[in-house]
């Protein structure tokens, strides 16, 4: 019965790094799906609806800080929960 529980309407932008202005933990507590000109993306990092881009992390690169550093790719961005 949990199955019919409304769940919530995905933000235009949201990020999985909990430093940024954009990461909700709420939404992570479902299973988020993205699809990146109709395919499903499972390494995404921070997504823009409106704007149509998603950003990924690079295999190598670091910044200063030791994360990966993001690569953006832009086209017509789905978020849907699972």
């Amino acid at each position: 019965m949990s199955d019919t529980q409304s769940q919530p309407a995905l933000p235009d932008r949201l990020s999985g790094n909990p430093r940024s202005r954009f990461h909700v933990a709420e939404f992570f507590e479902h299973d988020i799906g993205i699809r990146l000109n109709g395919k499903e993306r499972f390494d995404v990092e921070e997504y823009c609806i409106s704007e149509g881009w998603v950003k990924i992390p690079s295999p190598k690169a670091l910044d200063r800080f030791g994360q990966p550093m993001l690569i953006t790719l832009k086209g017509t961005v789905e978020a849907f929960i699972k």
